[in-house]
């Protein structure tokens, strides 16, 4: 499935490690995303694929704590990578006939857009894969990123501690970026990095939120169509 000569628009997906190891390796997803994407690349799509670091970074991460005490942010960060890029992987993996074989790790350098799929990881301490999402982007000439994670929309506060917090379906980069913290640190729970944020919105670029079990939201986003979810711009 090489991409053709003519331009054709790269959806950029960031895949929430909590979606591909929520605990074990989430197979069900995976076997349904491959077959999602396979059948939009048909359609005509093209796609890269960025993976978070999930429920593997974390028991890295906390392992290192409980070992030594408290562990250094970059520390922390290349923790998080590496789970990232374990991801990646095996993403590449399931896709291995139809994705460019080389995983994209450092987003600021020209990505030779040879296929229909390209997967990229997590890069340097301080690069969340949102940032990273955002800035291979950039070098792909997309003007959409997907966020999908385990949670359906932004809120206008933490749902998990303030019971009142309702669901957003539209919402302006100033004002989205109200909601979140202006820093990024290694485990922040945020529905995108703030450092992305305020990238993406220097650089034009719409980012969507959503379930990413929820296949028909992402498809119908992907159509122009009504979707269960948030989109910021």
């Amino acid at each position: 499935m090489s991409l053709t000569r003519a331009k054709r628009e790269y959806i950029v997906l960031s895949v929430g490690g909590s979606l591909i190891v929520p605990g074990e390796i989430d197979v069900a997803f995976l076997q349904n995303f491959r077959a999602f994407i396979l059948d939009h690349v048909r359609r005509g799509f093209s796609f890269f694929i960025i993976t978070g670091g999930g429920k593997t970074a974390r028991l890295y991460q906390d392992a290192g704590h409980r070992t030594s005490g408290e562990l250094h942010p970059e520390d922390l960060d290349w923790l998080g990578i590496h789970a990232t890029r374990m991801n990646a992987h095996l993403m590449r993996a399931i896709f291995i006939d139809e994705a460019q074989a080389r995983i994209v790790k450092n987003p600021t350098r020209k990505i030779q857009a040879k296929k229909s799929i390209i997967i990229g990881a997590g890069w340097k301490p301080g690069w969340s894969t949102d940032y990273c999402a955002v800035m291979a982007a950039k070098k792909l000439g997309a003007k959409r990123v997907v966020n999908l994670s385990n949670i359906s929309h932004v809120y206008t506060a933490d749902p998990k501690k303030d019971p009142s917090a309702e669901k957003i379906e539209h919402i302006k980069w100033d004002e989205f970026r109200k909601l979140i913290p202006d820093h990024w640190d290694p485990g922040l729970s945020s529905p995108f990095d703030p450092i992305a944020a305020r990238e993406a919105q220097h650089s034009g670029i719409e980012v969507a939120v959503m379930d990413g079990k929820n296949l028909d939201a992402l498809g119908n986003y992907l159509d122009g169509k009504p979707f269960e979810g948030t989109v910021i711009n």
